[in-house]
């Protein structure tokens, strides 16, 4: 039980740690990133925030 807490507040805090979608840095991010990896979700917020 307390791995699995453990495991849930690492998460959490790595969760919190990720830019904000549409800024900058994630914009970045997500041109380092490879096209094949994108999620439909994250191509469509890149469309929407990075390039209009």
């Amino acid at each position: 039980m307390k791995k699995l807490l453990a495991v849930f507040a690492v998460l959490f805090v790595i969760a919190g740690c990720s830019p904000e979608v549409g800024s900058e840095e994630w914009c970045k991010e997500i041109k380092e990133k490879p096209k094949g990896d994108w999620s439909t979700n994250e191509a469509t917020d890149f469309a929407k925030h990075c390039i209009f």
